[in-house]
């Protein structure tokens, strides 16, 4: 997922508009700054490996964490040397081009990974060696053999392990897991889901293939994620097309057009598709939506219609209580640091890596894939 770009300025209804000359922040930006403070039993000093992708969601919770200090930074890609320049809380702390040199010299607490995604499964393989807790951009790798290596590390370390998947803990995602929990439209036999996106000119990893692996590797995950993390229900296979059509010189070599046709245990079906076609002239960067159909009714989420929920003999309705917004690297700590209950078990990160390389080893093989 790229973070949706909001700015301070006059109020839309689906965020904050653009505005010449504005400080740019994120919409989640503003969900975690609202955040109470997370008092943690000790100290902790935290190192960061790389600037890119979702680093905000390290970052901007850290004025509340104030048992948190960021000590270490690890970057040597020159957009990631921009982001070290422009945010005084990376440009104060420690400074380093080998993230290894950095994790043995400081030797950290716990390690926030957000260097790219052809990059990540070395990175993951050092701090699982070194038996550090990390919190980790995803996927952790993007071919199988890196990722059973990963895996593999991360099971002997024994140490907490968390990725980066933020939209699970966003209010409108948490209530459609809650009313299918609840039992309220039935047995889920379809879902099916959406992310779209304003192209734009990307970073250079973005470009490569060797850097960023797949638009379904990248962003994919997100989705598969929320599927399954809503429904209930898991992925025994997956077919996926992906390709480059009409894209702009600003995408490199990056997919802007990819489906994926998932089965499910109980025999139904899910399908993501995904483009980077959407207009410049949209309200938001990003047009994100989930629908899940059961056997009782049919619950989804857009933009712009929020929430709504249709039953088998009830009138349709938009549900407008939702929960609070949850913040993954604050939910992080307070699982591995503080006893609370952990959000993303290790069974939910295999299942999330597993069914995105399988979807994107799809694509590239053009046949089904068993997850």
């Amino acid at each position: 997922m790229v973070i949706r770009p909001i700015f301070l300025s006059a109020v839309s209804g689906n965020g904050f508009m653009a505005k010449s000359g504005a400080t740019m922040i994120t919409r989640r930006d503003l969900m975690l700054s609202l955040a109470a403070p997370l008092k943690l039993p000790r100290k902790l000093r935290l190192a960061v490996i790389g600037t890119v992708g979702h680093i905000g969601d390290v970052l901007t919770p850290l004025p509340k964490l104030p048992d948190v200090e960021l000590v270490a930074v690890a970057e040597s890609d020159p957009d990631g040397m921009k982001i070290v320049a422009g945010r005084p809380v990376l440009r104060n702390a420690k400074q380093y081009a080998d993230y290894r040199k950095m994790l043995d010299e400081v030797k950290p607490d716990v390690v926030a990974i957000c260097n790219d995604n052809g990059a990540r499964a070395a990175a993951a393989l050092a701090c699982a060696e070194r038996k550090l807790p990390m919190i980790a951009e995803k996927p952790l790798a993007i071919d199988r053999k890196e990722y059973e290596r990963v895996k593999k590390a991360i099971i002997r370390s024994g140490q907490p392990v968390q990725l980066i998947l933020p939209m699970r803990h966003e209010p409108h995602y948490q209530k459609l897991r809650e009313i299918v929990t609840s039992g309220a439209i039935g047995e889920v036999g379809q879902i099916s889901s959406q992310k779209s996106y304003k192209a734009g000119n990307r970073a250079q990893w973005y470009r490569n293939q060797a850097t960023y692996g797949s638009t379904i590797l990248w962003i994919g995950i997100h989705m598969f994620d929320l599927m399954r993390h809503c429904s209930g229900r898991e992925f025994t296979e997956a077919f996926s097309y992906q390709s480059q059509v009409g894209a702009g010189a600003g995408l490199g070599q990056m997919e802007n057009t990819t489906t994926t046709v998932l089965k499910l245990d109980n025999g139904g079906s899910a399908s993501l598709h995904m483009d980077y076609y959407r207009p410049d002239e949209a309200p938001t960067h990003g047009d994100d939506r989930v629908r899940i159909a059961g056997s009782k009714g049919v619950v989804e989420y857009m933009a712009a219609t929020g929430v709504t929920l249709m039953e088998r003999g009830k009138k349709p309705v938009v549900v407008s209580q939702l929960p609070e917004a949850g913040q993954i690297f604050v939910d992080f700590l307070g699982w591995a640091f503080a006893g609370q209950k952990c959000s993303m078990p290790l069974a939910d990160i295999w299942a999330v890596n597993e069914t995105t390389l399988a979807a994107h080893e799809s694509a590239v093989a053009g046949r089904p894939v068993r997850i």
